[in-house]
């Protein structure tokens, strides 16, 4: 029987999705021969009530359930740390834990914690996201994930709705003959990022703003398409019956509250920034820019807002983590390109990532010129200060803070590059800790 780690990483109350996961772990068990570590991680000491809430929840065979607040979970890496002795152990700490949003973070620490009790995939949720319906019957994403996860391309292309996989393990032998390193679905409902308001209030902001994602040089049409395609998920279509498509996925398609990663990673992890959307997102750039295998599925999870980012602090919060995302691309686009033109020399002879590879490439993202930046942040105070009202206020703040940001994204990617490269020890001392949650 192999263990899994279904995790929910959270910083809100919760009670209700925490019952939720609870149910789709429950049906993993009777599905499959699997032992789920449902992973309930709090950034924060503030919600008890998670834990008298998995207590409250019937006990199911072979479903173990761990509620760690931020206490435990500092208490677990800082064993993990002695253990790795990385060359600077506190910073590395403090981009495991770090004192602000990260969620990469959040998501660094469940691999961390899966590792150390056994699991040997990781399946992420988020605590503002539903399970679609179908006749009254929630549509858990967790039966393709283990449908099809660690299994090689070529045993899956058989048996999968459509495979972009020759099921000949001959025709392409490296895709074919590599395991199912992901199996993800998307989103529907509200745009994964809440910046539907400037949509309405403008459109041609809109596109101005969404474009800064990419590379300069792209396009017009390019930037358009970019822009269509951002932030939508899988539109609103409910589900109706099971669509799955191997291959590489597009990282367009899919989302962080509806994925799933086998070995991957332990080998590389996500990026710690702080105050940053997206920034959880690298893994399935890597997954699909080193031809790994993955599936692509069609049981989405609904995306809804809660109402803390409709106050004011939430509001300027939120706006400040879609800025530090605009800046990130720099670093990202640059790495990005590598990693495709790189392709499966991203993978070692045992077609595993390389992780000394990507953190070189990080490192050398952390050296461009941030003229790029800075052009962005003059095309944010244009968009921000057209859209008026408590945006035009934001341009303000923006105006006076654009420096530490620009020196923020940097340090992020210098920070993300350390820990690729502390990584493997901290994957190692975490399989050899006695920790059982």
């Amino acid at each position: 029987m192999r263990r899994i780690g279904l995790t929910l990483p959270t910083n809100r109350p919760c009670a209700g999705t925490i019952a939720a996961v609870h149910q789709e772990a429950a049906y993993a068990a009777a599905h499959f021969d699997v032992e789920v570590h449902l992973l309930v991680l709090d950034s924060s000491d503030a919600y008890p009530e998670h834990g008298e809430a998995l207590r409250q929840l019937p006990s199911v065979p072979h479903v173990v359930t761990h509620h760690l607040d931020e206490s435990a979970q500092r208490a677990f890496l800082r064993g993990v740390v002695e253990r790795a002795e990385p060359a600077k152990p506190d910073l590395v700490l403090d981009l495991m834990l770090p004192d602000r949003l990260s969620y990469g973070a959040c998501t660094n620490r469940a691999f961390l914690i899966a590792r150390a009790l056994g699991c040997v995939s990781v399946h992420r949720r988020d605590s503002d996201s539903r399970y679609q319906q179908l006749d009254g019957v929630p549509v858990f994403p967790i039966q393709h994930e283990l449908a099809w996860l660690g299994r090689p391309a070529a045993e899956a292309a058989a048996e999968v709705t459509e495979s972009a996989v020759d099921p000949d393990p001959d025709a392409d032998p490296g895709l074919a003959r590599r395991p199912v390193a992901m199996v993800a679905g998307s989103f529907i409902g509200e745009l994964s990022v809440d910046i539907g308001e400037v949509r309405q209030l403008d459109p041609e902001v809109y596109h101005d703003l969404v474009s800064l994602w990419a590379p300069p040089q792209w396009t017009a049409e390019q930037k358009r398409e970019l822009v269509a395609e951002s932030f939508r998920g899988a539109g609103t279509e409910p589900f109706q019956h099971d669509r799955t498509s191997l291959g590489l996925v597009d990282p367009m398609r899919v989302d962080m509250c509806n994925i799933s990663f086998q070995q991957i990673q332990e080998l590389v992890p996500l990026p710690p920034a702080t105050d940053t959307i997206g920034s959880d997102y690298f893994l399935i750039h890597l997954v699909y820019d080193a031809r790994l295998p993955g599936v692509l599925h069609n049981r989405h999870i609904v995306n809804y807002y809660t109402p803390e980012r409709r106050t004011d602090a939430g509001f300027t919060a939120y706006q400040l983590r879609l800025v530090k995302f605009f800046l990130s691309m720099l670093y990202f686009n640059h790495v990005y390109a590598a990693m495709t033109a790189a392709g499966e020399s991203l993978l070692d002879g045992r077609g595993l990532v390389r992780p000394g590879t990507i953190a070189g490439l990080l490192r050398e993202s952390a050296g461009l010129d941030q003229g790029e930046n800075r052009w962005r942040l003059r095309r944010l105070d244009t968009c921000y200060r057209r859209l008026g009202g408590r945006y035009a206020e934001f341009a303000e703040l923006l105006a006076a803070r654009g420096p530490r940001l620009l020196a923020e994204a940097r340090q992020d990617i210098e920070d993300f590059a350390l820990l690729t490269e502390a990584w493997g020890p901290l994957m190692q001392a975490a399989a050899r800790s006695e920790w059982n949650g």
